[in-house]
This record gives C-alpha cells, structure tokens and sequence, in this order.
C-alpha cells in the first residue's frame, strides 16, 4: 500500500514545470524498535538537554543552534538565518544541468526517493521530462531542502517514474586511493584465476529480495513471542549455524581445490 507523500512541490526544467511528490524509496517500518524503562517500575523514561555546567533542563525556547568557533566559544545561527540560506530549494527541484548516467560514482550515492506527478495536470511535462532525459541517457542535478538540510540531488529515469538520489556532499567521501595505494597490482596466477571464476560460476544465480532478509529480526520476534507466555520461561534462541572451524590450510591453490570440491547445491542460473 502506498505511504502518503513525504515532500509536495515542483520540478522544473527551464520553463517546464510540474508539481511532484516525493516518498521515501526505503522504510524501517517493519524494523523491531526498543523503548528504554525503568527495570524497577516498568515506566518509560524520557531523555531531555540539559545545561552542561548547571546541569538543569533547557526549555526549547532557549535552545539553539551554533558552530564552535573555538574552545568554549560558539557562534549561535538563528531559524530563520538558517532558512535564509536554503529558502529558494525548498520547494523547487530546479533541475540545472545534466551528466551522463554512469559517471558518478555509487558512493555519492545517499538516499532514495519516488518522484511522481502530483496531479493530471503536470504528468505529460513529468513523462516528457523522463523520457527525455531516458533517452539521452542522462540524470539530472539539482538542490533539495529535505527535513531541514539543503542537499544536492540526482534524478534518475526509472520505470514509470523518476527516483531522486540525495548525494554525499564531496567533503564527505573519502579519497579510495588512500586506501587501494598499499594493494599489490601483480597479476594472479592463471590457474588459480580460473579456479576462482569456476567458484563464482557455480554460485552465480538471480537476485532476489530473500538474500538480503535480516534474519536477527525474526530471533528477535521469537524471543518476544516467548515472553510474552507467563507459562513460559524466556529462552535465548541459540544460532542454529555451526561455527565454521578454523582452517590451517596455509596454500592458496589447496584451499582453493577444496573449495571446487565442496560445490553448492544447484542453482538456477541467471537468464535461465
């Protein structure tokens, strides 16, 4: 069932404009959440910000914003100072320039959205917008104020739709370089090469979402369902999977023999 818009407004190219909605393209819904209470009387407890020195509650009036400019010393940023800076994104997804699709990077990569026409008025401007940009195959770049933070976005054809990207500003990626640097760029033995890409042949299959169930949540659910019982005493469910045992096995090419011997069981292969 579809969620109810997160974020109303407009996109606009040039002087094409229509009005979208933007949801979420992910959920925590159905993620278990804890509360924190107190073991002795089973109530609740609140978190507040309290004064660092006084240790007293601070009433929201009195609470603010601000950068520390130094030891001790804050420079304090008003609402509607921080608003003033972001004000003509919040509600305009402009979009100013195009890239080629494969050319960022996934790491820029942040969160998702749905962008889909509002109304029936903007959607053959919405369809022409996708198409377009489909068939060039482009993304566009734009801004986007989303819950209180002016982020560059990327807005991606896809399907029927356009799926909005927040991205990683570039002083928040870090340099892979720094860290491929101290790997070798010898070239592997061509045996063991092809011994490994027989591994990955036979383990090759089609995506689906099942490889990537969080099976803790349902331990989870089983511990809570257990104490739920007052007849029943709560038990941990112990993991079934057997611990693998440490391999002394020191030489790449035995290790990689027992590996092709130990096949997985067949899998439909993809494309079949």
């Amino acid at each position: 069932m579809a969620v109810r818009p997160y974020w109303r407004g407009y996109l606009k190219l040039s002087l094409v404009t229509c009005a979208v909605t933007l949801t979420p393209a992910t959920t925590q819904g159905e993620k278990l959440r804890f509360h924190t209470i107190n073991r002795k009387t089973g109530e609740r407890i609140h978190t507040q910000y309290v004064d660092a020195v006084s240790g007293k509650p601070v009433e929201d009036d009195d609470q603010a914003r601000a950068y520390e400019k130094g030891e001790n010393d804050y420079v304090i940023l008003e609402d509607e100072e921080l608003d003033a800076v972001h004000l003509e994104s919040a509600r305009t997804i402009d979009i100013e320039e195009f890239v080629e699709s494969d050319t960022i990077e996934w790491v820029y990569y942040d969160s998702p959205y749905f962008v889909v026409p509002a109304d029936e008025v903007g959607e053959e401007a919405f369809i022409v917008i996708r198409e377009a940009m489909a068939a060039m195959d482009v993304v566009g770049i734009s801004r986007l104020v989303i819950g209180g933070r002016e982020h560059a976005v990327m807005l991606q054809p896809w399907d029927k739709g356009i799926v909005l990207w927040t991205l990683r500003y570039g002083d928040e990626v870090r340099d892979e370089d720094e860290y491929w640097k101290s790997v070798r760029a010898d070239k592997p033995d061509a045996k063991m090469l092809s011994m490994v890409e027989q591994m990955i042949e036979d383990r090759t299959t089609n995506w689906t979402s099942a490889m990537v169930k969080d099976p803790v949540q349902d331990r989870l659910k089983d511990i809570i369902k257990s104490k739920q019982s007052p007849k029943r005493k709560a038990k941990t469910k112990k993991t079934e999977e057997a611990v693998a045992p440490q391999s002394n096995v020191i030489d790449l090419m035995a290790a990689l023999k027992k590996s092709l011997e130990a096949k997985p069981k067949t899998k439909e292969k993809a494309g079949s």
